[in-house]
């Protein structure tokens, strides 16, 4: 789960374990208030424990004060109590991040940063795709977008779609994979303008960027969104309460017999986007899970084969 990227440069961390539904409320709340070129939340479960750990990257050195305010307004005044505030030494935290995310592969994908561009670079089966961001959440690395490649991965074994649309693209990666693979034109929307530029960079660096346009809108009511549809594939990687509010018109925006890869979702969202999906026709087609994180892939009109995205 994140909101914004890690500042290139950043000064002070906040650290805070907490449950769940405390941290996506803090990390929901923060995502609305701040700058997200100067601030990066992210969390992430301890399997050992189940709790959450959270971390806040702050660009400027924050009034600590009012941040405990704002977390105990989101999960209470006992997670504002625990919230510890460390400085850093200042440092291109970007670069350091990615020291630590090596290549992935998801199928006939490869995604890797471009300090492993030697490394990769006999692989020539692959469909390489390079790309640069502050965390690892719309990289590939991410267990969200990874679902979503391997399902991809998985879908294009049987049929190959031909028009595409990527919801909350983020850094380009999934309207990347599929430009390369289907060798056709891809939509791509964010709500963040910032996000577009860096998946138009994203995209030009892997030999897309013509094959996608990018939209800075919210939701699928745009001109240019609804002239390219109906869609044969949609994938949708954000949270469970967007999808669940965008389930209409995503579903509206979708061919008969098309795809929308649902991602973003913990296992406790599962029942209840499943239920929305298919009040609106929707049928369960394949489902996965990767370091917690579900990918539903669901069809309109019928229900096909049920498959596992288990493995890639």
């Amino acid at each position: 789960m994140r909101e914004g990227l890690i500042p290139h440069t950043v000064t002070t961390v906040l650290k805070l374990t907490t449950a769940e539904g405390s941290a996506r409320a803090i990390t929901e709340l923060f995502g609305e208030i701040f700058d997200p070129e100067e601030t990066g939340v992210a969390a992430f479960e301890d399997e050992s424990t189940k709790e959450w750990r959270l971390d806040v990257y702050f660009a400027y050195p924050p009034n600590e004060e009012a941040v405990r305010d704002l977390i105990a307004t989101a999960a209470g005044a006992d997670a504002a109590a625990q919230a510890v505030f460390e400085s850093v030494e200042a440092k291109d935290w970007v670069a350091a991040s990615l020291d630590g995310l090596k290549p992935v592969e998801a199928g006939r994908f490869l995604v890797h940063g471009s300090h492993d561009r030697g490394r990769v670079a006999n692989r020539t089966n692959r469909i390489r795709i390079e790309i640069e961001a502050a965390l690892a959440f719309g990289t590939g690395h991410h267990g969200t977008t990874l679902g979503c490649l391997r399902a991809f991965d998985r879908l294009l074994r049987r049929r190959r779609p031909m028009r595409v649309l990527d919801v909350g693209t983020g850094t380009g990666v999934l309207a990347i994979a599929a430009a390369r693979a289907l060798r056709r034109r891809v939509i791509a929307s964010d709500i963040d303008p910032v996000a577009i530029e860096v998946a138009k960079a994203n995209a030009r660096a892997n030999a897309a960027g013509t094959e996608v346009s990018f939209i800075v809108t919210p939701g699928l009511r745009h001109p240019a969104i609804v002239a390219g549809g109906p869609y044969d594939l949609i994938f949708a990687n954000i949270l469970a309460g967007p999808l669940k509010r965008m389930a209409p018109d995503l579903t509206g925006a979708l061919a008969a017999g098309g795809d929308v890869i649902l991602s973003g979702l913990l296992a406790g969202d599962v029942p209840g986007v499943l239920a929305v999906y298919r009040a609106c026709g929707l049928s369960l087609v394949a489902s996965g899970e990767i370091e917690g994180w579900r990918a539903l892939v669901m069809r309109r009109g019928g229900a096909g084969t049920r498959r596992s995205l288990q493995r890639a």
